[in-house]
C-alpha cells in the first residue's frame, strides 16, 4: 500500500487535518479533523489562539491510532506573516498577534522614511501590505522593546507549531518571503535591510525549503499518541501550497480564492519592475524556488463578515441565490480600500462607502452579497488587466482554486468579466498543496508536472464561458 501523509491546513476561520496517499495513480484526500479558528483580544490586541490550535492538531493526530495504516508524516501551513518570539529557553515572550490587529497602523510610511520604498521592493520584490511581518516587527521594536532585547527565536506561525512537534527551529522559505526581510535574489535574509531598522538579525533562523525533512515528532509526542512521524515541511505558507496544487501544467493565471484573493501567475524569476512596485504586485517565494507574481485583494473575507453579521442566518449558496434577484444593482466597491480590512460593520461599511461615491446603496442581503461579487470581479479584472501589461502576453484561462471555487455566481461574473475561460477546482487545494509537497519528499511522485496530471485526474473541475447578451437576457 503506498505511504499516507497528514496535511495540517489552518486558515484565518478553520483548519483542517486531512489524511493523503495515492492510490491507482489517483490522490485520495480524506478529512481526518476539523476544527475553527479565530481571533481573540489579549492584552489590548488582536490574537491567535495558538495553544488551542496546537491541541487540535494533536485531536487530530490522534484519531489515528486506529489506522491500520498510519501516516509516515505531517506537514503544516498556514497563513502568512504572523510570527512569535521565543526566549533563551524556548518560551514564549510575544502572543501571536493577528495582522489585522492595528498595532502596524503608521508603520509602513515609518519605515519607508528609513529605507526607501524602491529599495524595499528593488530588494524583496514583496508587495506593500501594512501588515507584513517587517511593520509587525517594526512596531514592537517601538512599542515594547524590552521583549525584541529578550527574544532569541523568531518563528511564523506554522515554523512555531513544527517546533512544538519536533524540537527543531527554523524558517520555511515560502512563508519567510512574505515577511518583506528576505532578499529575492539570494533568496537569504536580508542582513543591511534587518540592520538598518535596528532589528535584531540572530533570531532569524535558517531557512530551509518545501520537500526538507525537518525531523521526527519528539519523544514525550511519541508517547503521546503512540506511534511517530517525520516532519517534512510543504510550502508553509497556504497560497504557496494552494498554487502547487493548480491542476494545470500550461501558462495560466490563477486565483486562490478565500479569505484572501490571491491572483497572478507562476514565475520562474521574480518581476521587481517599477511598474509591478505602482501596481503593489508581489513576489511570493513558492516550491522548488518558483515565484508566485501575483497581488493580494480582499476576498471573501467580506462576505463571511456579512454573513456573520446577518447572524449566520443565511448560508452562502443562499446569499448567492439572493444576489441572483438583484440584476439590476450595481454598485461597486474598491475592496482593497483599507477601511474593508476589519471595520467594526462591514455591511455598514459597504453601505458608508456606495453612499460617498453617490451609488445606489445596498440594504438588501441580496443586495450587499450582489455589491461585494461584483466588485470581487472588477477587482480580478483590473488586476489581469495589469498582469497582461507587465507579461506582454495574454493568457486564455483563469484557474480558480480553494473555497472559493465553490462560488459559482462569482466563477460567472470573472467568466463574463474577463471573456476567459474560467476552471474552478479542487477546492481544497492547500491541503492537496502540502500533501503532493510531502509524496514528492517520500519519491511517491517525481516532481511539480507529475503532481499536477495526478491532481488534474484526481478531483472535479468546472469551467465557465463569458455569457453572450442573449445568455445574460434569459438568466
Amino acid at each position: 500500500m503506498n505511504q499516507s501523509c497528514l496535511a495540517v491546513d489552518i486558515g484565518a476561520s478553520s483548519g483542517r487535518v486531512m489524511l493523503g496517499q495515492l492510490a491507482n495513480d489517483q490522490l485520495q484526500l480524506d478529512e481526518i479533523h476539523r476544527f475553527n479558528n479565530k481571533m481573540v483580544e489579549k492584552k489590548g490586541h488582536f490574537c491567535w489562539d495558538i495553544d488551542t490550535l496546537f491541541l487540535e492538531v494533536k485531536a487530530g493526530l490522534k484519531k489515528c491510532r486506529e489506522f491500520e495504516n498510519k501516516p509516515v508524516s505531517i506537514g503544516i501551513d498556514t497563513w502568512a506573516v504572523d510570527f512569535v518570539l521565543l526566549d533563551e529557553n524556548d518560551q514564549l515572550i510575544t502572543d501571536a498577534v493577528a495582522y489585522r490587529d492595528p498595532r502596524t497602523d503608521g508603520m509602513m510610511e515609518e519605515v519607508t522614511e528609513i529605507i526607501k520604498k524602491e529599495r524595499l521592493y528593488l530588494d524583496t520584490g514583496i508587495q506593500f501590505q501594512k501588515f507584513n511581518t517587517i511593520y509587525q516587527l517594526y512596531a514592537l521594536k517601538k512599542q515594547q522593546p524590552e521583549l525584541l532585547e529578550k527574544a532569541k527565536t523568531f518563528l511564523m506561525i506554522p515554523d512555531y507549531f513544527h517546533f512544538l512537534l519536533t524540537g527543531k527551529k527554523a524558517n520555511e522559505y515560502t512563508n519567510a518571503t512574505t515577511t518583506q526581510l528576505v532578499n529575492a535574489f539570494t533568496k537569504k535574509w536580508d542582513k543591511e535591510l534587518i540592520d538598518a531598522l535596528g532589528l535584531p538579525f540572530d533570531i532569524f533562523q535558517p531557512i530551509i525549503l518545501p520537500k526538507e525533512k525537518l525531523g521526527s515528532l519528539k519523544e514525550e509526542l511519541v508517547e503521546e499518541l503512540g506511534f511517530s512521524l517525520d516532519v517534512y515541511v510543504p510550502a508553509t505558507h497556504d497560497t504557496g501550497s494552494a498554487v502547487l496544487a493548480v491542476p494545470e501544467n500550461n501558462e495560466t493565471i490563477y486565483i486562490s480564492s478565500g479569505t484572501w484573493s490571491l491572483i497572478g501567475i507562476e514565475n520562474s524569476f521574480p518581476i521587481c519592475i517599477t511598474k509591478a512596485l505602482d501596481y503593489n504586485f508581489t513576489n511570493e517565494g513558492g516550491v522548488d524556488y518558483r515565484f508566485r507574481f501575483l497581488k493580494n485583494i480582499m476576498g471573501l473575507w467580506m462576505i463571511q463578515e456579512v454573513k456573520r453579521l446577518y447572524d449566520d442566518a443565511y448560508s452562502f449558496a443562499k446569499l448567492v441565490q439572493l444576489s441572483k434577484q438583484h440584476s439590476s444593482f450595481t454598485s461597486i466597491v474598491n475592496v482593497d480600500d483599507q477601511r474593508f480590512l476589519k471595520p467594526d460593520d462591514m455591511i455598514k461599511e459597504i453601505q458608508a462607502y456606495c453612499k460617498e461615491t453617490n451609488q445606489q446603496v445596498p440594504h438588501e442581503p441580496g443586495e450587499v452579497a450582489k455589491c461585494v461579487f461584483d466588485s470581487l470581479a472588477e477587482s480580478y479584472q483590473k488586476a489581469i488587466v495589469e498582469i497582461e501589461e507587465m507579461i506582454e502576453k495574454e493568457y486564455e484561462t483563469i484557474h480558480v482554486i480553494g473555497g472559493g471555487s465553490q462560488n459559482e455566481q462569482l466563477n460567472q461574473l470573472i467568466a463574463d468579466k474577463t471573456k476567459k475561460i474560467v476552471c474552478a477546482g479542487p477546492v481544497e487545494a492547500t491541503a492537496i498543496g502540502n500533501v503532493v509537497a510531502q509524496l514528492m519528499a517520500l519519491r511517491e511522485l517525481n516532481e511539480i508536472a507529475d503532481a499536477r496530471k495526478v491532481i488534474a485526474n484526481s478531483f472535479e473541475l468546472k469551467r465557465y464561458h463569458a455569457m453572450t447578451s442573449v445568455e445574460e437576457g434569459m438568466e
